[in-house]
């Protein structure tokens, strides 16, 4: 009995670490609303929202605009000119960087 008891034990934290390493990926994608704005859309690959996750803008290595996701995961800030990059911080080994040339 206490080996049947281990081994159930052993699968149960082996799927939920399992499932814990294939959490959520981040997702962030951004269009060009013609209008010198830019909206970004962000999520998580598992349906998770963004809501309230961090993303700001860089040019020239500083930060020149930041905020956060709002409830419909989105963040619109007006276009700069330039060289710029939209930096989606989820927290650690969760960013996703477009740079604006790739912004349609």
């Amino acid at each position: 009995m206490r080996k049947l008891y281990l081994t159930l034990l052993t699968a149960a934290l082996f799927v939920f670490t399992a499932s814990g390493a294939l959490a959520h990926t981040p997702l962030c994608s951004c269009w060009d609303n013609g209008d010198e704005t830019i909206t970004c859309e962000g999520g998580f690959s598992d349906g998770g929202s963004a809501a309230g996750v961090e993303i700001y803008v860089e040019k020239d290595g500083e930060k020149i605009e930041s905020g956060e996701m709002d409830d419909n995961s989105e963040f619109t800030f007006d276009k700069p000119e330039g060289d710029y990059t939209v930096v989606f911080d989820a927290g650690k080994g969760h960013k996703v960087k477009t740079k604006g040339s790739e912004i349609y």
